[in-house]
């Protein structure tokens, strides 16, 4: 892919060395000592014009390619909303309405770079910037020592992803093909299943501890086991990414690649060719990270304002809202994917990014805490670890199969709408106990 870039950078120099200007000078000066075109430390007119122009296309291909980003507006006119009022609830609204459009098009741009960095560093990059926007927002939660939004947020996107994303996938995929049962790759489901089981065992064993007063040492035991237990399970998920990557290229291939043809291999090759370089890519990664950061801040700083302005509560605005929004272009990209029969790049955005968030998200976010000096822990309380168990077993039973119909979506869709009704009739004792403090 590389190749791209250097054909573009010859045609700059090409361009910049057959401008008018140095025509001009190569007629005129064949024989005398003046000196050469770019020997004044400036660059003809010709080669700013071509600057510019690929400044204006990568604008127009990241900014402007994407009706999603119509949303953009939302994100100054939050902070504009911040400077002149105190209404936290607009501000909550607006700052998560302009974080949708910019966690899409950082999806966008790793993809871009991964391009041209090879499967396997772009697996790491994907891994990494794949649920960036979840990462940010939990560091500033942290950053002000909202540890349980942490915990919450972490939790509603693994929910969210297993059961309305995969379950949407499932239901739209079913209805297209409805006559018949679309098929994925079993080998990948298991996997990613027995990953998620391990990442409920070690949420499920802090709070065991801390439920049944079995601690040896009171307060302290269930925090050294939750950040043991956290660098044990990014250890399981770097490995798992070498397994996945270099180990099993042929058996965690898509189920139906063998069966394509020549034309629609020409069409692949066709529709995967990156639309911006590899510079650009890095640079706009650079911008939207940072533009998340802004908001995230914002978000985080008027989440509280939010739960008294709205009567919800904290855990169902973490759990539903904030995941809904923020997993909006995974949503749709799932969703899309079923409908063209590629099920297995379905599964690998809603499984494997609760997968990412379980066994990398949740303890890299306690090790950040570690560092920070909070106390983040991996005791979710009962009533959500429950939740949380009782959703690994049931994606995994609908899994088992290897393949899909709209019957199973439309489970999956029914089964998160009892989750989300179950979080607004529940009250998180820790945010119980905060406001009965005077």
């Amino acid at each position: 892919m590389g190749s791209l870039e250097d054909r573009s950078m010859q045609d700059l120099h090409d361009e910049c060395l057959h401008s008018p200007e140095t025509d001009a000078r190569k007629n005129q000066t064949t024989y005398s000592n003046e000196p050469l075109p770019f020997s004044d430390g400036r660059l003809p007119a010709g080669c700013n014009n071509m600057i510019g122009h690929g400044v204006y296309r990568s604008i127009k291909t990241v900014v402007f390619s994407n009706k999603l980003n119509l949303l953009m507006p939302f994100g100054p006119l939050a902070i504009l909303v911040h400077k002149l009022t105190a209404h936290n609830g607009w501000v909550f609204s607006l700052s998560l309405l302009g974080i949708t459009p910019l966690a899409e098009r950082l999806g966008y741009a790793t993809e871009q770079l991964a391009f041209y960095t090879g499967p396997t560093i772009g697996g790491l990059l994907n891994a990494t910037f794949g649920n960036a926007t979840e990462l940010i927002i939990s560091i500033y939660a942290l950053k002000s020592g909202m540890t349980r939004v942490v915990q919450l947020s972490l939790l509603g996107s693994i929910l969210s992803n297993m059961l309305l994303v995969l379950g949407c996938a499932f239901f739209c995929g079913g209805l297209v093909y409805h006559r018949k049962e679309q098929v994925f790759n079993k080998a990948t489901a298991i996997v990613n299943s027995g990953l998620l089981l391990m990442a409920v065992m070690g949420l499920l064993f802090p709070a065991v501890l801390h439920y049944t007063h079995t601690e040896r040492q009171y307060g302290k035991s269930e925090l050294s086991l939750s950040r043991f237990s956290s660098c044990v399970m990014l250890v399981a998920y770097a490995a798992y990414l070498v397994f996945q990557l270099k180990g099993q290229n042929d058996l965690y291939a898509p189920i139906n690649e063998e069966n394509l043809d020549d034309d629609d291999d020409d069409d692949d090759d066709d529709d995967e060719a990156p639309e911006i370089s590899k510079w650009e890519s890095g640079i706009w990664l650079v911008i939207l990270t940072a533009w998340i950061s802004i908001l995230s801040d914002y978000l985080v700083d008027t989440i509280q304002g939010a739960s008294e302005a709205w009567d919800v509560s904290i855990a169902f605005i973490s759990v539903i809202l904030l995941p809904i929004i923020g997993n909006a272009a995974e949503h749709a990209s799932a969703i899309m994917f079923a409908m063209k029969d590629k099920l297995d790049i379905s599964l690998g955005v809603a499984i494997g990014s609760s997968t990412q968030i379980s066994m990398f998200g949740i303890p890299f976010c306690v090790v950040i805490g570690w560092i920070m000096g909070q106390e983040m822990d991996l005791n979710f309380q009962l009533f959500e670890t429950a939740t949380l168990f009782i959703t690994v077993i049931v994606v995994a039973f609908f899994l088992q199969e290897g393949t899909s119909n709209y019957f199973k979506g439309l489970m999956l869709i029914l089964a998160y709408l009892i989750v989300a009704a179950s979080f607004f009739a529940h009250e998180d004792p820790t945010s119980a106990n905060e406001k009965k403090q005077p």
